[in-house]
């Protein structure tokens, strides 16, 4: 009479275990290969310039830098682009932060850099009076050299008009909606008829109270967010 063979008590051959962790381990590296080579360039530098500015690499004076490995991927004629667009930003950059420590003006007027490019924030009762959208005369003055820099560039400027969170009510301006929004146009209006910009490049907007850069706490802080922004895009389209 044959014998019965005992049947296996450990279940899955221990092999399996050891095959099947390599396998995911290659697939994964090779998912890291395919998005490696299909890196967008223009995401790249908006993720560099990002985190160039979230690490504090302008204020103080100091600029941006970036790799010559930047173009990596692209075509010529864009990697090209992307390099000369760096350069013409970072010499700006320069004499902006040499023409703001000359009018001692680093704790009105900040300069930072995001993924949209980079911002020159005229901040506090520098450029107007109390719910006036007239530009003040040593705004005036500082506003044409930070213009007259900038307008070298081929770059789109968007004109960003901000307020606190006091509440304006009179004839000409219900809301912080109008005076924000005619504050933007008061320095558009400069920038073209004082300062030769091309009105082209130019785009005026207000946001009233609605994109603070710190808290409504406190006296200061309402004047940080009472502002004009001057965005210089590093992309062709005015919105974002």
């Amino acid at each position: 009479m044959a014998r019965r063979r005992r049947a296996p008590s450990g279940g899955a051959a221990s092999w399996l275990t050891t095959y099947g962790d390599m396998v995911t381990l290659l697939l994964t590296f090779f998912v890291f290969l395919f998005s490696f080579s299909t890196i967008d360039v223009k995401e790249f530098k908006k993720m560099l310039f990002s985190f160039k500015g979230a690490i504090g690499a302008l204020p103080g004076g100091r600029t941006f830098q970036v790799d010559r490995l930047v173009g990596a991927g692209a075509r010529g004629k864009d990697a090209g682009e992307s390099i000369r667009q760096t350069r013409e930003l970072q010499e700006v950059i320069s004499r902006l932060t040499g023409i703001l420590k000359e009018a001692q003006a680093e704790k009105q007027v900040f300069l930072r850099v995001d993924e949209r490019g980079v911002t020159v924030s005229f901040t506090g009762d520098l450029l107007f009076d109390p719910g006036s959208v007239e530009i003040r005369p040593e705004g005036r003055r500082l506003l044409y050299k930070v213009g007259e820099t900038i307008r070298v560039l081929r770059n789109p400027v968007a004109v960003e008009g901000h307020t606190d969170d006091v509440p304006i009510s009179t004839p000409r301006f219900p809301s912080n909606w109008e005076l924000s929004a005619g504050r933007a146009a008061a320095v558009v209006r400069y920038l073209v008829d004082e300062v030769g910009f091309d009105p082209l490049r130019l785009h005026a907007v207000g946001y009233g109270q609605h994109r603070p850069v710190v808290p409504n706490d406190g006296p200061e802080n309402r004047a940080l967010n009472r502002r004009v922004d001057l965005v210089i895009l590093t992309s062709e389209r005015i919105f974002p």
